[in-house]
């Protein structure tokens, strides 16, 4: 992805007032929209269709949205004639749609029959697929979803021959203006440049057609060439991907893809479906039936990713963001650079706007706002991970929360138990991953802007009672976060939905993984602090922080011990590999900053079992690259640390602990709280074996750090 390019800017188009529209020959009818009065809806907007009650319309009137009729004995529709075009019903059959509700003895008369026969056949189809599909808020999203490429069109983001350029507040178009164009029922206004599409009272859009832009004469030959890559396994490596990734990172719409595929895969764009080919290649051993073949030849899948990607991005549409954002899920192929322009892609869809009241399908309402937050976590972890500024602020990022309906799982009903289980936890593990990426964007604000870091160097002395301060509410949120885990994601669940073993892989692991590198960006500003000016911060506090990092590390190091087969051979979230490596990093750290000899020594042997536990946690040849990765950075820092002066030797008895009571007792004098538990001098020498499970990191350490860190500076001033 290091060769894409960038989009350019649309250039000025004039905006002149242009007469009324007229529609020759429109059916001013009082059933000329198909009422969904019994369906509920989010957008009063999707509730009126083209369909008339007479069967399915032609093309031209769906365009239209007029009513399409026809005469008994007519071949075609009454406003075609009138117009003098092709009518598609005269035309060849179109593609098959999916029969959600069908009986096989109508369905035959339905064929031989009448045409009055055929229309109140297609109109039973019509009411049976609104009753049995839950998700589905009107009748264009269904059309949208099972409809075929002509339907799409009514969608924004995923047209299959134009592509869409949000028009902002600042550019050459002056929105006051864009009001004075005539806009048809299809909120569509044809100008010299393009066309524009209103979707709410401020959003306005510039749709321009796919044929002007560059490398589009090779589409079909670029996907033709991944189809070839991977057959006759291109069916079962989507199945696969379905089971293994999608649940756990659902960016894709299930029931089009699958709609789509079974239709015609030149449907796809390329490099979205050489991502999914690519992305479920990782899992080839874990079909039985796969096994046994030798691979597809993955680097060239990935060079027809990244050469049709680059094309797709000069017409952009969500299927662009897929692919890019899938793509980046390998362990490999992540990199900053790429992120930057998938994030300007994001914003020239407008995929940071609030699109909820939208005049679009539901069913896109959904996909954006997955689409947007799986972005919005692309920047944050890719920002922490390369260590470079964030190209999201909170400024410019209006996107709602997600909720229950923007999943596209839920008119699933014919799942077996562990489908739905699988379906739950997915979901749940996306939401629960965006929350925490929200706390870790806090993280990166408040600690490591290079406005941040300036301003703990400006306080001088101050600099370490300024962080603590500002980190005790962000320890908080990250306390109840975890505190409100919900069961089924949480690392001891059992795995069982009634009495049905579930045997799919489980890719919780990259959450809990995700919250300790959370913990950790934290602690390790804390004690990069301490260590500016060691003289300036009362020992005490500084034990207590130390202490909480160290409780941090051995959770952290306990939860990559306690990861199994069924977690390790999941999907893993792209950050991970560099969340292992974090922790050997943080351990580190606190050998480096280690006050004596024995701490040090301590935290040595714990890095040693630490690379032996990444060592054996996956075999050859199955995800090597999460673990490797960290063991090569555990070794390098190990190594600089091999060239540390040697420490001194202090006693862990005696009059150090007497001296750090005595300080407790005297903080805790003045009224600062009461801090239960035990201190941190007996947590010093405690082995992993003997440290709670990262189930509940929250301890006595914890109780201490909250009572004493904000008021550090109160501490050693009350001496």
């Amino acid at each position: 992805m290091s060769n894409l390019v960038t989009v350019p800017r649309t250039v000025p188009i004039a905006i002149a007032p242009k007469p009324s529209l007229i529609f020759p020959g429109r059916y001013h009818t009082n059933d000329a929209n198909f009422s969904l009065n019994s369906v509920n809806s989010n957008d009063s907007t999707d509730s009126d269709s083209p369909v008339s009650g007479t069967g399915t319309p032609c093309e031209s009137c769906l365009r239209r949205r007029l009513k399409c009729v026809v005469g008994e004995d007519e071949e075609s529709c009454a406003s075609c004639q009138v117009h003098g075009i092709p009518c598609s019903l005269n035309q060849s059959p179109q593609p098959l749609k999916r029969k959600l509700v069908c009986d096989s003895t109508e369905e035959r008369n339905g064929k031989r029959g009448s045409p009055g026969r055929s229309d109140n056949r297609r109109r039973r189809q019509r009411q049976a697929s609104l009753s049995s599909t839950t998700a589905s808020t009107s009748l264009i999203e269904e059309m949208a979803n099972f409809g075929g490429p002509t339907l799409l069109k009514r969608t924004l983001g995923l047209q299959e021959d134009r592509y869409s350029q949000y028009i902002g507040p600042t550019t050459d178009f002056e929105p006051s203006l864009i009001n004075l164009s005539p806009f048809d029922p299809q909120d569509e206004s044809l100008l010299a440049r393009g066309t524009l599409r209103k979707v709410s009272d401020h959003d306005t859009f510039l749709l321009l057609p796919d044929s002007t832009t560059p490398g589009h004469e090779h589409q079909f030959e670029d996907v033709d060439e991944v189809q070839r890559l991977v057959a006759p396994y291109g069916r079962k490596l989507i199945d696969l991907y379905f089971e293994v990734v999608h649940p756990a990172f659902p960016i894709v719409q299930k029931n089009v893809f699958y709609e789509k595929y079974d239709r015609n895969y030149r449907e796809f764009s390329p490099p979205l479906l050489a991502a999914v080919y690519i992305l479920a290649i990782n899992w080839w051993e874990h079909s039985d039936e796969l096994s046994k073949s030798p691979r597809p030849n993955v680097r060239e899948i990935e060079r027809l990713i990244r050469s049709s990607l680059a094309d797709a991005m000069w017409r952009p549409k969500l299927s662009t963001v897929q692919a890019a954002l899938l793509l980046s899920q390998r362990p490999e192929g992540d990199q900053w650079a790429p992120t930057a322009q998938i994030v300007a892609i994001a914003q020239e869809l407008g995929l940071h706007l609030d699109c909820t009241h939208w005049k679009i399908p539901p069913w896109e309402k959904g996909l954006r706002k997955r689409l947007a937050w799986a972005l919005y976590m692309q920047d944050k972890w890719g920002a922490l991970v390369h260590g470079r500024p964030s190209h999201i602020f909170s400024s410019n990022w209006i996107v709602q929360p997600l909720a229950a309906n923007d999943f596209p799982e839920t008119e699933l009903d014919d799942q077996n138990p562990e489908e739905k289980v699988e379906i739950e936890r997915g979901r749940t593990l996306f939401v629960q991953m965006i929350c925490l990426t929200q706390i870790l964007a806090e993280i990166l604000e408040t600690f490591y802007t290079l406005e941040a870091m300036q301003n703990v160097t400006n306080a001088g002395s101050q600099g370490t009672h300024l962080v603590l301060a500002m980190a005790k509410p962000i320890q908080l949120k990250l306390k109840e976060w975890y505190a409100a885990l919900p069961t089924v994601i949480r690392m001891d669940s059992s795995f069982q939905s009634g009495n049905v073993a579930l045997t799919r892989l489980s890719s919780i692991g990259y959450l809990h993984l995700a919250y300790f590198a959370t913990e950790i960006t934290l602690h390790r500003r804390i004690i990069r602090s301490l260590e500016t000016d060691t003289q300036a911060v009362d020992p005490y506090v500084q034990h207590i922080c130390r202490s909480a990092a160290k409780a941090r590390l051995i959770s952290a190091m306990d939860f990559v011990n306690r990861l199994t087969p069924q977690h390790l051979r999941a999907f893993w979230y792209f950050a991970s590999k560099t969340n292992f490596a974090l922790i050997g990093t943080f351990g580190s750290l606190l050998w480096a900053t280690s006050p004596g000899r024995e701490e040090a020594e301590w935290y040595r042997r714990r890095l040693g079992e630490y690379r032996w536990t990444l060592s054996v946690s996956s075999k050859p040849g199955e995800f090597k690259g999460l673990t490797e990765f960290a063991m090569g950075m555990l070794d390098i820092s190990t190594g600089l640390l091999k060239k540390l002066p040697e420490k001194p030797e202090l006693s862990q008895s005696g009059s150090t602990i007497e001296f750090d009571a005595g300080r407790r007792q005297s903080i805790l004098s003045m009224g600062f709280g009461s801090a239960g538990g035990e201190t941190y001098s007996s947590i010093a020498s405690a082995d992993i074996s003997n440290m709670q499970s990262p189930e509940s990191p929250i301890d006595s350490s914890d109780e201490d750090y909250d009572t004493f860190a904000p008021m550090a500076g109160m501490a050693s001033m009350g001496d």
